[in-house]
């Protein structure tokens, strides 16, 4: 090589800018890996994916079934606690929410609309978010919120005075705030949201107060409304601004102006098939509960809608309670969930209603598959007709009290906290079943007159609950959605009011008013693990793995609409301690060590 002289200095300054080269890239190789943000994509395979969890239900679909394994029916045993977080104050009730896991955080929602992100390692709270409430907000069914979403670098959840709120995942700063509705008119949120498509999709609470029930689709970024859709027959739903069609037909199943004040609201949330690019949402009861104000079935309250993604436009849906006199509601999940039959897959969805009713349909046309009771005893209908889809009724009204103080009481079950509440089961991909949590109860109900005002409880009706039997209320049933059969149960002294999840271990896990998280095998309902967490556990489990080991979290604190509205079943749990705390459970050392 020709040998060149250098300018004075060259030599120099070629060395230093070598050497801040490689003090660039060594900076670079010693900074933490910061994580992309969660996408589309990523959401719509976490059903599958194992180290996270981005969604409320551990999937799009809510199946609540994880994959892993080395937390199973031999090893569950060694199961013990690995850090608990305290939510703290004098807030400790109702905490009902589900933990989500990603980029080395917990995300956890708890009561009176508050949010916290903790390191998955240690518990360490990183930062934590109080929505401020305004004075006179009017929830239902206590102060409880269900869960967050992810979506890029936001995390986002609804609040009490009917905001959807999204936060930064590292520093907690609210990035957008995203008024749903009016709180003073009775609008509420306890649900959790669920990304579909770049889309973030919520409901509304609020049926107990003459609200409109309906489903928003947002932008998930930005929080703009792309779409709506009302749930009550005779409202206009929106696309992009634009009117995009009236739910229904006006006056079709409501007469006069009645269903300008007609309920269905969407309190629990949504569910997605992928495969069929359908949301479902489940509706809640028609206002108000005394249905001699209201003939007609009163679309589209109690009912299951389909609704399709990219425009809101109602593909199917299908009422499991006709002109619902009983605040039975139709809002609990629909589970998507294939299965065979005569050699072929079936595209289905199961449901299992607050009538005490487990439905199976199909879950690309609505076409009703198979129905079963899932409770010892219903009243107010002896079956349901194949054919039309529609309930046998037994007579089990409540009376018209038309200018009297109170009509005929009945004695109705279920009562109208369900066969199955807000609580979500779990569908085992192995087993091939169900797990629900039920409870028996019914109740003394009757009607009363009522006028609508905006903001006021809309309810005429009066009702006292009552447990069924003295030595259980709650029963966590096995069910087999191809036959409908009951395969195990399982009694319980207090209503079961939490969450199941069920794993490829062979396991289920539930938690309990009396304190307990337990598992049971998936196969037989023998219990095979139970922790005492010092509150009733009404929260949500779920399960994830990282560094090699598998992790359980649940949250704790007693609380929700049984101790509220139960009647002589709230006697019964007057004495369980309120709470608020997230455990994490793993394996012990020695255990994880020989796997």
């Amino acid at each position: 090589m020709e040998n060149i002289p250098r300018r004075r200095g060259e030599s120099r300054r070629a060395g230093l800018a070598l050497a801040g080269s490689l003090g660039v890239l060594l900076a670079a190789m010693s900074l933490p890996v910061i994580a992309a943000g969660v996408t589309a994509d990523m959401i719509s395979k976490d059903a599958t994916s194992t180290s996270d969890v981005l969604t409320v239900g551990m999937g799009q679909s809510g199946q609540r079934y994880s994959p892993l394994t080395t937390i199973n029916a031999d090893t569950v045993g060694d199961l013990v606690p690995a850090w608990t977080f305290s939510f703290g104050d004098e807030k400790q009730r109702g905490q009902e929410s589900q933990p989500l896991v990603y980029n080395g955080k917990i995300f956890i929602t708890g009561s009176y609309s508050r949010i916290w992100a903790l390191d998955v390692k240690t518990g360490q709270k990183l930062w934590a978010y109080e929505h401020r409430l305004p004075d006179g907000i009017m929830p239902c069914c206590d102060v409880v919120n269900r869960g967050a979403a992810l979506f890029d670098d936001l995390v986002i959840f609804s609040t009490l005075d009917a905001h959807l709120v999204a936060l930064n995942q590292d520093t907690g700063k609210v990035v957008w705030n995203e008024k749903l509705d009016d709180y003073k008119a009775g609008y509420s949120n306890t649900a959790a949201p669920l990304i579909v498509k770049n889309m973030i999709v919520t409901g509304v609470s609020g049926g107990e107060f003459g609200v409109v029930g309906r489903v928003d689709a947002r932008d998930a970024k930005t929080g703009k409304i792309i779409w709506t859709r009302p749930t009550v027959e005779g409202h206009m739903g929106t696309l992009n601004g634009k009117d995009n069609g009236i739910t229904g037909k006006t006056n079709a199943s409501w007469e006069g102006d009645q269903y300008k004040s007609g309920g269905a609201a969407t309190w629990l949330g949504c569910t997605y098939g992928v495969d069929v690019d359908l949301i479902y949402c489940g509706t809640g009861n028609p206002s108000p509960w005394n249905s001699h104000t209201r003939p007609g079935d009163n679309l589209y309250s109690a009912s299951t809608l389909a609704l399709k993604a990219d425009t809101g436009k109602i593909a199917w849906s299908y009422q499991t309670t006709p002109h619902d006199s009983w605040d039975f509601d139709g809002v609990n999940e629909f589970i998507p969930f294939d299965y065979i039959k005569n050699g072929k897959t079936v595209k289905a969805g199961a449901k299992a209603d607050r009538n005490g009713f487990f439905y199976v349909l199909d879950r690309t046309n609505g076409k009703l598959l198979g129905v079963s009771p899932f409770v010892s005893k219903q009243t107010w209908a002896s079956g349901v007709d194949m054919k039309t889809g529609r309930p046998i009724e037994t007579a089990n009204r409540p009376g018209d009290p038309g200018k009297e103080e109170k009509g005929s009481s009945v004695f109705a079950a279920p009562s109208f906290l369900g066969g199955k509440n807000w609580m979500p089961m779990a569908y085992n991909q192995g087993t091939g079943l169900f797990y629900v949590p039920s409870n028996e109860w019914g109740m003394d109900i009757w009607n009363e007159p009522i006028t609508y005002k905006k903001g006021a409880a809309f309810l005429g009706a009066g009702f006292t609950i009552r447990p069924l039997y003295e030595d259980h209320i709650g029963v966590l049933r096995a069910m087999d959605p191809a036959t409908g059969k009951i395969v195990w149960e399982y009694n319980n002294g207090a209503p079961l009011w939490g969450g199941v999840m069920t794993t490829a271990g062979n396991l289920v896990f539930t938690g309990t008013p009396e304190g307990f998280l337990k598992a049971f095998d998936a196969k037989t309902g023998k219990e095979l693990w139970k922790f005492q967490t010092g509150s009733g556990v009404v929260g949500q489990p779920i399960t994830w793995e990282q560094d090699g080991e598998q992790f359980v979290a649940v949250a704790s604190g007693w609380g929700g609409a049984v101790p509220l509205w139960g009647g002589e079943v709230a006697k019964k749990v007057k004495d369980i301690t309120q709470g608020g705390m997230l455990w994490v459970f793993k394996l012990h050392r020695t255990q994880a060590a020989a796997k």
